[in-house]
């Protein structure tokens, strides 16, 4: 009987002391206590003091690191000292909060910027001056780590469908369109798959426009894009760039005389393992 009062008083204090936290026309308030404003420009949000006087701004980044693995977190800077910016992770009251409700849970609860007195500059050039790294889940730290790898063979393909690794050729694609260019989406469906041969023309694999898939000449293969929920959708419509870049992840000889980039066992799927 003690022991289930003891629960009870535990949880009730618990919940007279949780903050009640609100967003309301631009003014946040903690308990009812107005301590500060918010407004919006697309995707940043400025907190400002009640005098309205810009403090810092929150940007929400997402983005594609490779393939299906997006990457989501916010860029913090303070309006009178831009000489920094923060990449942080952010907290959000429900996985149904919007981005403002999440600036402003992660202001008060994750990064202590504004308390029952308002913003609290103290803490956040404190915040600056020893920033927190980020939590990286393993899957994200791979696809960074994969993406590193891509990055320093700057692939590129020209205007007549030439693949350069930093400038030099180390492959081409064939059976193009005629309306080819190299910044294009592939986003016609043809029956006559586009082949990728390297610089001594060995064939290495192809992409099949009507599945979006990728086959190396191994048998390796790689969808390039599958359904999935919300925000983190792979695009539909890959370019021949991106076709070029999962060509040499799948195939580390396709590209000759440069880094190997080690990834993970491919199953028929598409999907890493």
């Amino acid at each position: 009987m003690k022991r289930s009062l003891i629960i009870l008083f535990t949880i009730l204090g618990f919940l007279l002391k949780a903050q009640e936290i609100k967003t309301k026309r631009g003014i946040v308030s903690i308990d009812g206590v107005h301590v500060a404003k918010v407004s919006n420009k697309s995707n940043e949000y400025t907190f400002l003091d009640l005098k309205e006087t810009p403090i810092y701004t929150i940007e929400f980044i997402d983005k594609s690191v490779v393939d299906s693995v997006r990457d989501s977190y916010i860029k913090l800077n303070r309006v009178y000292n831009r000489d920094k910016t923060l990449e942080l992770d952010y907290i959000s009251p429900s996985a149904f909060s919007g981005e403002e409700r999440s600036a402003v849970y992660t202001s008060i609860k994750g990064l202590k910027l504004i308390d029952n007195k308002g913003i609290n500059v103290k803490n956040l050039d404190e915040l600056f001056n020893n920033s927190p790294k980020r939590k990286l889940d393993t899957k994200t730290k791979d696809a960074y780590t994969t993406r590193s790898k891509i990055d320093k063979l700057n692939i590129t393909v020209n205007s007549v469908g030439e693949i350069l690794s930093n400038g030099k050729p180390v492959g081409y694609f064939t059976n193009l369109p005629v309306s080819f260019g190299s910044d294009d989406t592939i986003s016609e469906k043809t029956f006559v798959d586009i082949e990728i041969y390297d610089a001594n023309s060995k064939y290495i694999g192809k992409y099949i426009t009507t599945t979006k898939q990728i086959k190396t000449a191994g048998g390796k293969i790689f969808t390039l894009y599958r359904e999935m929920s919300g925000r983190a959708s792979i695009l539909k419509f890959p370019t021949y760039k991106a076709i070029a870049e999962r060509m040499a992840i799948l195939d580390p000889s396709f590209i000759k005389n440069q880094d190997k980039i080690i990834v993970g066992e491919v199953k028929k799927d598409g999907v890493e393992k």
